[in-house]
């Protein structure tokens, strides 16, 4: 199907409707209706729109991953184990790829106060890595032990979406306090990834989002709510200024078919090229690597470093014994790349993010419950194909 380009004819017609919302517009939509769209103008409408080849014989991969929720946040706390400090980085939910560099900054302010020459890293994750890379820039001597390369562990699978507060606590076992402690680790993870804009390969990026429904929107939220049974602490109007709001927009403007069309814009990570940019990073200045699992804390007393920061993930639950992280699954259907296509949406919960090495296809039906206490990291085909059959039937109504 070609992708559907905005002529002249189209572009003049939706200018005509924008500027019809004002008095002549009454006329013909209801003023609820019109106030949708007030300042909206010409340069907010979006660029043509390629659609994707969502047939389930594009799939090429699907893969599970298990996110590490804790009710209270992650855990981010010193503990001496004999002659080891050893400080926990771990248990970051949906958010570890959005925080990690403020999560590791907090944690290298407790790694590094007593100024030690060497730091030993446990985990080669989001949050290993960029601990890691964080005591580099302290001037430390930093190496890294784990079983796997970022490219090979479950940070790898993630969405690559900027979602700092996905599933990330519960409200109140968090309490007040750590909404401040989230704004900050929010605010400098965003201003790090500034960064990584614009370097090849395209590591981090900014892309259009489209939130597709044929009901509007509050009622979709309210239905939404409703599935929350626990109570997942939300803190998004704390950083409300980092990225612009998202605008509705009239019918006619974009190819979808829905009703209602809201357009936002968000920051995304293609984890390909950002895992071997993080890569290449840390082994240009000077960090070592070393193939190693363990299985009780008081290994860690073994190595040679006397500073440890423990960023082992999902992980902990195994060879920390930390109870107190809930897995939650999450799944990936992965569609064949297509350039043309550089926007992301959401429609009947089932979620499109075009990235460099994929295009990613997830089910979200029963909100951040979903998955939730679920350690099952089988990949599940036929999820796949109703989420992959859902986006099809929708592109068999995209207008061209």
């Amino acid at each position: 199907m070609p992708a559907r380009h905005l002529d002249r004819r189209t572009m003049l017609g939706a200018s005509l409707a924008l500027g019809g919302l004002g008095l002549a517009g009454c006329a013909t939509q209801p003023r609820a209706e019109s106030s949708r769209f007030a300042g909206l103008s010409a340069q907010d409408f979006p660029p043509p729109l390629a659609p994707v080849r969502a047939h389930p014989d594009r799939l090429f991969d699907i893969t599970v991953c298990l996110r590490p929720f804790r009710a209270q946040g992650p855990r981010i706390e010193s503990e001496q184990i004999g002659d080891t400090l050893v400080v926990h980085n771990y248990g970051h939910g949906g958010s570890g790829w959005s925080l990690s560099w403020g999560s590791a900054n907090l944690a290298m302010q407790r790694a590094l106060v007593n100024s030690p020459r060497e730091v030993a890293v446990i985990g080669c994750g989001a949050i290993g890595l960029t601990s890691a890379i964080m005591a580099q820039r302290a001037g430390t001597q930093v190496t890294i032990y784990a079983r796997d390369l970022l490219p090979q562990t479950r940070s790898a699978r993630a969405t690559g979406s900027w979602t700092p507060d996905s599933r990330i606590a519960l409200k109140d076992p968090a309490g007040p306090r750590f909404g401040e402690v989230w704004e900050q680790m929010a605010r400098f993870s965003f201003k790090t990834y500034r960064q990584y804009l614009g370097l090849p390969g395209t590591p981090v990026e900014f892309t259009d989002r489209y939130a597709l429904s044929d009901e509007p929107f509050e009622q979709a939220r309210e239905a939404a709510e409703k599935l929350d049974t626990l109570g997942f602490a939300t803190y998004e109007d704390r950083i409300r200024d980092l990225t612009p709001r998202g605008q509705d927009l009239p019918a006619g403007v974009t190819p979808f078919p829905t009703r209602y069309v809201r357009r936002s814009q968000n920051m995304q990570f293609n984890i390909a090229d950002y895992a071997h940019t993080l890569m290449t990073d840390f082994f240009t200045a000077g960090g070592k690597f070393v193939r190693r699992e363990f299985h009780a804390p008081n290994e860690l007393t073994q190595l040679k470093e006397k500073v440890v920061v423990n960023c082992p993930g999902y992980a902990a639950t195994e060879w920390w014994q930390d109870k107190s992280i809930t897995p939650v699954r999450g799944q990936i259907a992965w569609l064949i790349p297509q350039p043309e296509v550089n926007y992301g949406f959401n429609y009947k919960n089932i979620s499109i993010l075009s990235r460099r090495d994929g295009i990613v296809v997830q089910d979200l039906n029963g909100g951040d419950m979903r998955g939730y206490g679920n350690s099952r990291e089988l990949a599940d085909r036929e999820e796949a194909d109703k989420a992959v059959a859902t986006i099809e039937e929708l592109y068999s109504r995209f207008r061209v």
